[in-house]
């Protein structure tokens, strides 16, 4: 298998991985509190990226990887996870799940600005036409669902696409699953201070589906999910392989009205479709 195909597959496992995390966080976020969800995930991810790193004995980051591990962690560690379960108290999931689609053209940019990739004019075309289907639906909406709720889903596109696209270019050099064990053991002792600290007093009240859904956005969406999809990004590109994440709202969607029993309106398949589309184009021209 060649490195590019072995690029897709990849990211492409990460990509479904990745589809369960705003439904996994609408769960966790009725009973937990947001900013205790975001340092307790990273913090159970961090012990565990500890145990790996350990167990294979893998060599310290040099000193000229540290700024990039931090910009990750900054991304995707306390970023991402803490704004998007901000934002999911204003706004459901099925909603969310729908601006996942300026995901690529966020990654897409950084990529240029940090990983030196150089996309043809015409990947451009698809790309924004993907982020201006997802922003119309959000103008169709009248932002009534809620402005707080939108505009925090944009700030934490914004950052992960950032922590996307360095993690991508630092996984060239020491690894695609190395990359997120490092920026979450970096991130460790000032995630387990806060956890200290936002613990709740009691956790009687809280239900079996808000532990299942801290136990997935905790071991697959800040964990596993990075191992696939930063090795994807480093193999096939990050403009082209950050692509597939035009899926994610597909899969997204499907989990949303499955499992939360939450309302998928004709409107949002329709822009979800529309926005699939794009990625055969966006991929053509990736570069």
């Amino acid at each position: 298998m060649d490195r590019m195909a072995s690029g897709w597959i990849n990211g492409f496992i990460g990509m479904v991985i990745f589809s369960g995390s705003l439904p996994a966080t609408r769960v966790a976020v009725i009973q937990f509190d947001p900013v205790f969800l975001t340092v307790a995930r990273a913090a159970i991810a961090g012990v565990l990226a500890v145990g790996l790193l350990l167990a294979f004995q893998e060599k310290r980051p040099s000193r000229g990887d540290l700024v990039s591990l931090v910009i990750v962690a900054l991304g995707v560690v306390v970023g991402f996870p803490l704004l998007t379960a901000l934002a999911l108290q204003h706004i459901t999931s099925a909603h969310s799940i729908v601006f996942i689609g300026l995901l690529p053209l966020a990654t897409a940019i950084f990529g240029v600005l940090r990983g030196g990739e150089r996309p043809k004019p015409a990947f451009w075309i698809f790309s924004a036409l993907g982020s201006a289907l997802v922003a119309g639906f959000a103008l169709m909406q009248g932002l009534t669902a809620s402005a707080t709720g939108d505009a925090l889903m944009l700030a934490a596109i914004i950052v992960c696409g950032l922590g996307y696209a360095e993690g991508a270019r630092l996984s060239r050099t020491l690894g695609g699953w190395q990359v997120i064990c490092w920026a979450l053991v970096l991130s460790l002792p000032v995630m387990i201070a806060l956890l200290i600290f936002y613990m709740p007093p009691s956790f009687s009240g809280i239900a079996w589906p808000a532990w299942l859904g801290l136990a997935y956005v905790s071991l697959f969406s800040m964990l596993i999910g990075f191992v696939f999809w930063y090795r994807g990004l480093a193999q096939g590109g990050i403009a082209a392989v950050g692509q597939l994440q035009l899926l994610q709202p597909f899969f997204g969607l499907a989990l949303a009205a499955t499992l939360l029993h939450e309302p998928v309106t004709w409107m949002m398949l329709v822009v979800t479709l529309a926005v699939i589309l794009c990625v055969v184009g966006a991929r053509k021209f990736a570069g």
